[in-house]
């Protein structure tokens, strides 16, 4: 960051390689990242670590984050990584704290934008350790119901996880999924094959 004369919210941090640890100081190699300086046209990376930055400070929180990237075309806009002390804190209980702090973070972003876009944070890889404990258990849970012919509901979860689960099992020969309720106690069913209407 030196090198380029810039402050930790004014460049994008891509990881190239994440490095090994070895054995004993064997066999380790070093992380590799590419550090780009934002430029003018990063306005939105550059608002969204302006507004995670000022929320952690006025939060209190012993966190710093770091831009991934200043437009990721699957999320449809900045991708931020969160890290430190506090990071159980701001994740919350089965993420409620995150969800509501990126709800937040949206809103001021997108604040008198022309064209909106979607930041997308994640708190010490929560995102991805949560995606796979979902892909296991929607496993899990279809190898049940096909044994047994049952259907089984899952717990309520917001849209991104039950579409985890849909995508989890949407090639699985022995069961189909389906989204019912309303609000947050929309679950996910998983149903002998059959019809679904899955969302």
């Amino acid at each position: 960051m030196h090198e380029l004369d810039a402050a930790r919210d004014e460049v994008e941090v891509e990881v190239i390689s994440p490095g090994k640890v070895g054995f004993l100081g064997i066999g380790s190699e070093d992380a590799k990242i590419r550090v780009r300086k934002l430029s003018a046209l990063d306005d939105a990376g550059h608002k969204t670590m302006e507004v995670i930055s000022h929320i952690l400070d006025l939060a209190g929180a012993a966190a710093v984050c770091t831009l991934r990237s200043a437009h990721d075309p699957q999320s449809g806009g900045p991708q931020v990584d969160i890290e430190g002390e506090d990071a159980g804190l701001l994740i919350g209980r089965r993420g409620e704290t995150l969800r509501s702090l990126q709800f937040i973070v949206n809103i001021i972003v997108n604040r008198n934008r022309d064209e909106n876009v979607r930041v997308l944070l994640d708190v010490e890889e929560y995102r991805l350790r949560r995606q796979r404990s979902l892909q296991e258990l929607a496993q899990r849970v279809a190898n049940k119901v096909a044994a047994t012919g049952r259907s089984i509901s899952l717990e309520p979860m917001p849209p991104a996880e039950r579409r985890v689960v849909h995508m989890a099992l949407s090639n699985n020969p022995s069961v189909t999924t389906e989204s019912s309720g309303w609000g947050n106690g929309r679950r996910v069913s998983i149903n002998p094959k059959g019809n679904s209407n899955r969302r």
